[in-house]
């Protein structure tokens, strides 16, 4: 049985939902979790600051700051931000919706690494952009592992 890392978590006051799966990720499943929230719209590289240590000593408890680069007004808009894993029990970690007052977009939260892997944030915009940053994650005692074989 798959215990997972499923949890609840606010960020900046916003909800984030943590999506359980029951199986484990992979590169091909990040891609496809990615998929579903992009569907054929391009994504560029840009405008994402991905803060997370690149060398991390245990992945149970990994901070993690993500902040997109936007005016926040009408035209230039953050209206969700969406993190995935390549190696968690879960592609899709979190999303979080930013409404018309956000005065920015950011959210600092821990989330759990189960390997070395790829953490990635995509951001879509109020004009229907999508952006996107990734960084390589190097973690030295994995995390939710619990009950997997």
């Amino acid at each position: 049985m798959n215990v997972g890392c499923t949890r609840r978590a606010f960020a900046g006051g916003f909800a984030v939902a943590l999506l359980p799966l029951a199986a484990n990720a992979t590169p091909e499943t990040m891609r496809e979790a990615i998929r579903e929230v992009t569907g054929d719209r391009a994504v560029r590289g840009g405008r994402i600051v991905l803060d997370i240590q690149p060398l991390i000593d245990n992945g149970n408890t990994v901070p993690m700051r993500v902040r997109v680069e936007s005016a926040m007004t009408d035209g230039d808009r953050v209206t969700a931000l969406h993190v995935f894993n390549e190696k968690n029990p879960q592609p899709h970690v979190l999303s979080v919706r930013f409404g018309p007052r956000a005065g920015r977009a950011e959210i600092a939260t821990r989330i759990k690494l189960a390997d070395t892997q790829k953490v990635v944030a995509v951001a879509e915009m109020s004009d229907g952009s999508l952006w996107t940053a990734g960084i390589d994650v190097i973690v030295t005692i994995a995390a939710c592992i619990e009950g997997l074989e």
